[in-house]
């Protein structure tokens, strides 16, 4: 299996869909039933769909961990893919309130994606870096 950069960009667009929803069907169809999911290179991985989904929908333990609408935005796109291998990259921007005035926190991310004949994730890793804030003058 060879995935495209059309996949791939389809996938991220998906992802990011599904995390501004909450909902449970758009997660599990981004994943494969065995996949796992590390939200850092060096954690143990969230092992099985549902046990991502329910990840995704209770994050920090319950729902009130969900990002709020509007108090953030992302943008993600591939980067390069070999095979069933994808390399996405992206920004995260995390926001006061929902009006998008005041930046709490800003990163840079890097993903690697596998994924299965179905064009589902089997693999997913997060690696990111967050940017400083300038110092006020």
């Amino acid at each position: 299996m060879s995935i495209t950069h059309a996949e791939v960009r389809a996938w991220l667009d998906r992802y990011v869909e599904a995390w501004q929803s909450y909902d449970r069907a758009a997660v599990e169809a981004l994943f494969a039933e065995d996949a796992e999911y590390r939200y850092h290179p060096w954690d143990e991985p969230v092992r099985g769909r549902d046990a991502i989904v329910h990840d995704w929908l209770n994050p920090g333990g319950s729902a009130d961990g969900r990002d709020k609408p509007g108090t953030w935005s992302a943008y993600y796109e591939p980067y390069v893919g070999n095979g069933n291998r994808a390399v996405a990259i992206g920004e995260s921007i995390y926001y006061a309130d929902a009006s998008q005035s005041n930046e709490l926190r800003h990163y840079w991310n890097i993903w690697t994606i596998e994924f299965d004949e179905a064009g589902r994730c089997t693999s997913f890793v997060e690696y990111f870096m967050q940017r400083k804030k300038p110092a006020a003058s």
